[in-house]
């Protein structure tokens, strides 16, 4: 088979938001880029991730806002859902914006994607192997492992022997089964457990800790949990899965809870939702001298470089919060430090977070909880969204605002919020926590009447008054 060898000013392993960002910014310092991808250009944002489960999450909540509202042309709540042609409009999504904002933008950009698995050999460089059977010795300059990160699933027993879904498989679930067990409480089993159940499948979900979304503030959680009970989802806290095994057509999953009895769940099929992690396997890292940690994360420094000062690593394989907006950050950044010295680094203390259920969850800087930890004296407000006159035009009242302040300053520590539209919401709470505003602050800003993000200032003037007392628009 022949053999070539070339050599660029960066080589990168992998194609999702982290790659894409370090090959754009590397072309515009007129650097030579090579790409090499073993899979579908587009990392998991595009294809399995962000993209494709944010379409469908809007499909059911059309569906479900629809049944709930009477709408013309919808019968009952058992209407079938054509589930072969929603996978197949979220496959012409995915496929039109995996070729306008990754393949055809590599093209403009000037630089090659290779298909094939690349794996470090001594050199550094890099051995690939290519999809058509050749091999190729690719050398570079520096090299980038943004590999991203994978579904991962808990050792259970009979799992192996049960055809089952992950995050990803579920997306391309072409019939909807009748019923359907979701192994995972966080942001993923969330989005997937309400999506389904929206969809018309009847849904029990299941996690290990004492409550749903465990990550943020108890009182979002609880609130979480009683929409989800309204909508007919199962909800079972404080429970591992124990083992799982066919019964006939069906899945029959067993549980320890947390009063040690061992309740069983039957379900049509069963979706295992329980984490991601940094996909390394095969890259042959040791012989480079690149460490790997606890779960399988390339182990960097603040500045992204690896123990291999000519090897970077970004996004999901460096263990850094998993999503893609800190994926295409850390691939600027380590352009610009393996080009330019730059020594950027990032702060992660405002990082927002959004759940896209219905309402959304989405947080920024500290819970209660982590505040008193780093030792803060905190005073909390929490705003319920029948005082914020946009959910009362909107008819939905669901869902509460809440922020945490240093009590002595005032000073804003974090903003949590479940709301419609909480994403738009924690954005600018994001710019409070950014610019160290306090809370007064806050309470005196303007904001415009009919938005879900006046809940954040009522939110901050409940520190100082009784907004029960206020009419619609006063200050």
């Amino acid at each position: 088979m022949a053999r070539l060898v070339v050599s660029y000013d960066l080589a990168v392993i992998g194609s999702g938001g982290g790659a894409f960002a370090a090959a754009i910014a590397a072309r515009r310092k007129g650097k030579t880029v090579v790409m090499i991808e073993r899979g579908t250009v587009g990392g998991t944002c595009v294809n399995t991730g962000c993209v494709p489960s944010k379409a469908l999450l809007a499909a059911a909540e059309a569906r479900h806002v629809a049944l709930d509202q009477h709408v013309p042309g919808i019968r009952t709540s058992a209407d079938a859902v054509d589930m072969a042609a929603l996978i197949g409009g979220k496959r012409e999504l995915v496929e039109g914006l995996r070729a306008d904002k990754y393949v055809d933008l590599a093209a403009e950009y000037g630089w090659e994607i290779l298909p094939g698995t690349a794996r470090f050999v001594d050199g550094p460089a890099l051995e690939v192997a290519l999809a058509d059977g050749r091999r190729t010795r690719v050398e570079a300059e520096h090299y980038l492992i943004a590999t991203g990160s994978g579904p991962w699933e808990p050792p259970i027993d009979g799992l192996d022997e049960v055809d089952h879904l992950t995050s990803t498989t579920a997306m391309e679930l072409a019939v909807l089964p009748e019923s359907m067990v979701v192994v995972g409480g966080n942001y993923v089993g969330l989005e997937q457990a309400q999506l389904f159940a929206r969809l018309g499948v009847q849904v029990s979900l299941v996690e290990m800790e004492d409550r749903l979304a465990p990550g943020e503030e108890p009182e979002i959680s609880a609130e979480l949990a009683r929409i989800f009970a309204d909508e007919g989802i199962g909800v079972h806290t404080g429970a591992v899965v124990t083992a799982t095994h066919r019964d006939g057509g069906r899945i029959q999953v067993e549980l320890r809870d947390a009063d040690a009895t061992r309740p069983v769940l039957h379900a049509d099929q069963l979706l295992v939702a329980t984490g991601r992690r940094p996909v390394t396997e095969g890259l042959n890292l040791a012989a480079v001298g690149v460490k790997v940690g606890a779960r399988g994360e390339v182990v960097v420094d603040e500045y992204l470089r690896t123990d291999n000062p000519r090897i970077w690593a970004a996004g999901d394989v460096t263990g850094h919060p998993q999503f893609v907006y800190v994926a295409g950050a850390h691939g600027a950044v380590v352009a610009d430090n393996a080009f330019d010295h730059a020594g950027r680094t990032l702060d992660y203390h405002h990082l927002p977070r959004v759940t896209f259920t219905s309402p959304q969850i989405a947080s920024a800087g500290l819970t209660d909880a982590q505040a008193q930890e780093q030792g803060y004296t905190c005073e909390c407000r929490v705003l319920p969204l029948e005082y914020v006159p946009r959910a009362l035009v909107n008819r939905n009242i669901r869902g509460l605002i809440k922020l945490v302040a240093d009590r002595p300053t005032g000073r804003l520590l974090g903003a949590h919020a479940l709301a419609d539209a909480a994403g738009e919401v924690i954005t600018a709470a994001l710019y409070a926590l950014a610019n160290q505003m306090t809370v007064r602050q806050m309470a005196e800003l303007w904001c415009p009447y009919l938005t879900m993000a006046e809940g954040l200032k009522l939110a901050a003037q409940t520190f100082s008054r009784d907004v029960a007392k206020l009419s619609c628009c006063a200050s």
